[in-house]
């Protein structure tokens, strides 16, 4: 899948992406240096088939995409307007066959785009020489398959990219493990002496250590060295870390999926935030379109093409149209006056509608939102009862009696629960390692931590197939099916489930099970 070399910007597109830069400065944005590069359509569809990496290493799941893009395009059913990295600099694609008007559109989206990759906090920690480390991590894996075969390699990368999504993506945010205990644990039944204890003179320790705390104290110590003694010692959520640590791989392996473990977390925060960047990049795409870029003789075509982009279905939410209307909202509010205690208290609905105190925070506001949410903060905090009125929301399920996806609620909490419930862990089930040495034989044991995402079975067992690969011992996850604790396992030849405690030998397995 060659892709050929890309062509740099013609003089009218030069000028126009100067005219599109100022503009998206004065407005406030800031963003890394953007460069721009002509492309055609196939050009185009084999580097999103890439992820946007040109440079990438080679599998056939990318010649598989560029196919479906290609496919999808030649028979008008898509089109690839834009396509921009969050590097440094900031490289953006422009197909060459689109007209004018859309060129200055795609220009002007990109600008909201390359603010928020270099202003959200979610992108904070993500490498902004990712276009240079995707040709390292290409120029490795090449050489792996020189060495031990195209196929062997591409097999090993088929097992870690389906548990690729077994990361923790909060811990780039947060400190998960202690470099060093601050408690001194002797042998492993005994705590250093007087644990807990402070300091005090001899006629006032017995006020100061009463023996009650101190007992206190030392079990809690006690109980902690006990999980510390524990393998690992907390569940532990990045799972492709846990086996970069603990699985019997050889170095070529544990190099590839630590390669594909940095690419997880690089692209981690795009799924956390879909709504919020897609959402601001159309905001101040219309707002630089309208008011600055925009002639005349181009405003129809361009009110089609927006239309398009924002267009919704009964059946599936847009996250570019519900991006740019909570945007809009939010600012609109804040111009307004419209939070706080006195207008949250306000129970009059007329004088909630005309509420204006002229606070003019709008502009403001949004730039604050776009610098320290995601996409389930965001609409934890700003999705209202009225914006659900106004914009219709309502909750989409399918009704098992009648085999049809109907209207399941209107009401603003269900609504808001269940979009809370997608976006949760970008909507994927939350799995850890509990114990990498279960029932002391070198088995691992995963459990499905309850976060109102379920678990697909048929998937669940695809993944136990590619985690015993990598750990070559029996595999387990606990889950809860049908109000039942139920443990998945896969033994490298069949399937089982077993309902009950899964820490007791006495549970009841079921015979039977379904093979690989």
């Amino acid at each position: 899948m060659a892709i050929g070399p890309t062509t740099s910007l013609t003089p009218e597109l030069a000028a126009i992406q100067a005219t599109a830069e100022a503009r998206a400065a004065e407005y406030g944005l800031d963003f890394f240096p953007t460069v721009f590069e002509l492309v055609s359509a196939d050009q185009l569809n084999a580097i999103a088939a890439y992820g946007g990496f040109p440079t990438r290493y080679p599998h056939w799941r990318f010649g598989m995409e560029y196919e479906r893009l290609s496919k999808g395009y030649h028979y008008g059913l898509q089109k690839i307007y834009e396509l921009v990295i969050n590097n440094d600099p900031c490289y953006a694609y422009l197909m060459n066959c689109n007209e004018l008007v859309d060129q200055k559109l795609v220009m002007a989206h990109v600008y909201g785009h390359c603010d928020f990759f270099k202003n959200n906090q979610w992108f904070s920690h993500t490498n902004r020489k990712m276009m240079d480390e995707m040709a390292n991590h290409g120029n490795r894996i090449r050489r792996y398959m020189d060495r031990f075969g195209v196929e062997t390699v591409e097999e090993f990368i088929d097992v870690c990219l389906s548990i690729d999504d077994l990361i923790d993506i909060h811990s780039p945010h947060i400190v998960r493990r202690r470099e060093s205990s601050k408690y001194d644990f002797g042998d492993e039944d005994r705590l250093t002496p007087q644990a807990g204890r402070f300091q005090a003179k001899g006629y006032m320790d017995s006020y100061i250590n009463p023996a009650a705390r101190l007992q206190a104290e030392t079990e809690r110590l006690q109980a902690l060295a006990n999980r510390q003694k524990h393998f690992p010692a907390e569940p532990e959520r990045d799972v492709m870390h846990f086996l970069l640590e603990h699985a019997p791989l050889q170095a070529w392996q544990v190099d590839i999926l630590a390669i594909l473990r940095d690419e997880a977390y690089y692209f981690a925060p795009q799924g956390q935030t879909k709504i919020m960047n897609e959402g601001w990049a159309s905001y101040w795409h219309s707002t630089i379109m309208t008011r600055d870029c925009l002639s005349p003789s181009e405003l129809v075509c361009y009110c089609d093409h927006h239309s398009g982009t924002l267009a919704t279905s009964p059946n599936q939410l847009n996250p570019y149209k519900l991006g740019i209307e909570l945007f809009r909202d939010i600012e609109d509010r804040w111009n307004r006056g419209r939070f706080g205690k006195a207008y949250e208290e306000c129970d009059d609905l007329a004088a909630r509608r005309q509420w204006d105190t002229q606070a003019g925070l709008g502009r403001e506001k949004i730039f604050e939102v776009r610098r320290v949410h995601n996409d389930l903060t965001f609409i934890d905090s700003f999705l209202t009862l009225e914006f659900c009125r106004e914009h219709k929301l309502f909750q989409f399920g399918y009704n098992q009696d009648t085999d049809y996806y109907e209207i399941e609620s209107r009401a603003f909490p269900k609504i808001k629960q269940q979009l809370l419930a997608n976006l949760t862990n970008m909507g994927r089930p939350q799995i850890a390692v509990r114990d990498g040495n279960y029932k002391n034989r070198g088995e691992l044991f995963l459990e499905h931590q309850d976060s109102g995402v379920e678990l697909n079975v048929a998937e669940a067992r695809d993944t136990l197939v590619a985690l015993h690969t990598l750990w070559t011992r029996p595999v387990h996850l606990e889950t809860t099916l049908e109000g039942h604790t139920t443990t998945l396992s896969f033994d490298g030849s069949e399937h089982h489930t077993r309902r009950g405690n899964s820490g007791k030998q006495s549970e009841e397995e079921a015979e039977g099970d379904e093979q690989a």
